[in-house]
């Protein structure tokens, strides 16, 4: 078999990317296509959503008994079973994670009808970043991201990436405008690519 052969028989994991922002001028959807790109440019098949288009109300058990899970929630859910792993750029918000990606993430986490818990986050991977005007570049942000995700079973790749500066970090283009930090975030990309091939073909 020749290396060719090889590549064309490898799987292609299925990545939903999103930015826990809405903000029209967020600079968290401006880093998830960097890392989108560098997940494709390793052979994945990304799906780049916008949390803004699944509007959804705050998680409310009360309402989800009464009225059922609202159709953006089963739309969002829907999106997230069809994938095998996530690409997440998480804002900051006073040192923790965003209300939007927090109530995405619960409610997607509600189990339907004789579906067992949390089914469709089990056996996923993530890949995490975050860009932020602040020194630290959301890092504080994301180590709660990372603690939610691994506990309702994702396996969250170790490797992250937080740019400070955020006004100053991008080009027009939205590449990033220090070379390493765009490699770091495509990097990103490829390696939640690698990780999704070795779980889904242990032998490789």
């Amino acid at each position: 078999m020749t290396p060719r052969d090889a590549d064309s028989i490898m799987p292609q994991p299925r990545i939903l990317a999103f930015a826990g922002s809405v903000r029209r001028e967020s600079y968290n959807r401006r880093l998830i296509r960097v890392a989108a790109a560098g997940a494709e440019q390793a052979g994945g098949k990304v799906t780049l959503v916008e949390l803004g288009d699944y509007p959804l109300p705050l998680f409310d058990q009360d309402l989800e008994s009464e009225q059922g899970a609202p159709d953006n929630a089963v739309r969002l859910k829907q999106l997230f079973a069809a994938h095998d792993g996530l690409l997440i750029a998480s804002p900051e918000y006073n040192g923790s994670i965003s209300p939007l990606l927090k109530n995405v993430i619960d409610w997607v986490s509600r189990p339907g009808k004789g579906e067992p818990s949390l089914a469709v986050y089990r056996g996923k991977a993530a890949a995490l970043m975050s860009v932020s005007p602040g020194g630290l570049g959301g890092l504080r942000g994301l180590v709660h991201v990372r603690a939610i995700l691994g506990n309702i079973g994702v396996l969250v790749l170790p490797d992250q990436v937080a740019v400070p500066d955020a006004a100053n970090a991008f080009a027009d283009d939205d590449r990033l405008l220090d070379d390493q930090r765009q490699a770091k975030v495509k990097g990103l990309g490829a390696n939640l690519v690698e990780m999704l091939r070795k779980l889904q073909s242990p032998d490789i």
